[in-house]
């Protein structure tokens, strides 16, 4: 029979590529990892693993008892949430992993109502419980991969009309929000393009223009890459920073023209011309958990108050251009 403890070490392995890092994520030594595999083998009846040059690769029957094991790790996470809901019992931390705008927006509420008076979703039997959150900023793939890895609970991530984002079917999205992604313009600058405040935008009329990109590590400099793309054009990039608060406030200073998600908008900037896009680009926010967590009246109380959050803040952008 195969030991679901084994199998786990063996999906560790898949997520984090090297015996080392198996070993560290679990706190094992590396010699025991190596040990579990050999007796894995065993009970499998073939070969699991296969040395490539210096590092470990599945071989095809391990990759089948990984997919196998990703379903047994969803039903027992699904077995525990259950157990945590009747009992009422807390794991009393989640772990969120957060892109830079959603961390800047929609998690600092959730730290302030969990520090404060206002009561909290309670799905277990009432009893009084401290729940705290952990919060590490990443960019969506790297949220995702640090899902795989069960480095956290909860990935905070975002995909684009123009750039999907592929997520495994098995584990549990919710969506947020949709926003619209908008045209940054110096408003004299706007002026001389021929745009009022709040007119769409025509991203082919305007190539001419020197642009401001975040980074190119960043899914959001793809989309910029792509929606210029789509009107016939390859930006001229004349400043690049992944933080959209630095784009904002150079295009208020006639830098240039940025594209920027609502949401990533600063609170207060200089004065600036937004635009909605003739051709609109669109990015949704959603949260992804691993299968069968969602259940867990700890997640599920901080995947309600994201909700809230997310509902609040759309009524409070709602005068922006959409």
């Amino acid at each position: 029979m195969l030991d679901v403890r084994r199998l786990r070490i063996l999906q560790h392995l898949a997520a984090y590529g090297t015996v080392a890092a198996t070993a560290d994520a679990l706190h094992l030594t590396a010699p025991a990892v190596s040990q579990h595999l050999a007796a894995l083998q065993k009970e499998a009846g073939t070969p699991v693993v296969e040395k490539h040059g210096r590092t470990l690769r599945l071989t095809a029957a391990g990759e089948l008892l990984v997919a196998h094991t990703e379903v047994i790790l969803a039903e027992l996470a699904a077995a525990e949430s259950g157990l945590a809901a009747m009992k009422g019992g807390r794991r009393g931390t989640v772990r969120i992993s957060a892109f830079a705008s959603a961390a800047r927006t929609l998690v600092p509420p959730l730290f302030e109502r969990l520090n404060g008076t206002d009561p909290v979703p309670d799905y277990g039997t009432g009893a009084a419980r401290d729940l705290s959150l952990r919060l590490s900023v990443q960019e969506p793939d790297e949220a995702l991969d640090e899902l795989h890895k069960r480095s956290t609970d909860l990935a905070l991530v975002h995909s684009y009309t123009v750039l999907p984002r592929s997520v495994p079917a098995a584990w549990e999205q919710t969506v947020l929000m949709e926003e619209p992604v908008l045209l940054a313009l110096h408003p004299d600058r706007a002026g001389r393009e021929g745009l009022t405040a709040g007119q769409p935008a025509d991203l082919s009329r305007l190539a001419h223009l020197p642009w401001l990109t975040p980074g190119p590590e960043t899914s959001c400099y793809e989309m910029i890459q792509r929606a210029c793309g789509a009107a016939g054009f390859v930006p001229d990039i004349r400043a690049s920073s992944s933080d959209f608060s630095v784009l904002t406030a150079l295009a208020a200073a006639d830098a240039g023209a940025v594209l920027v998600p609502r949401m990533a908008l600063p609170d207060h900037t200089a004065p600036l011309s937004l635009h909605p896009l003739v051709r609109p680009v669109s990015r949704t926010v959603f949260t992804v958990s691993r299968a069968g967590t969602g259940k867990h009246p700890d997640l599920r109380a901080v995947l309600d108050l994201l909700h809230e959050t997310a509902t609040a803040l759309d009524d409070r952008t709602a005068g922006r251009p959409r």
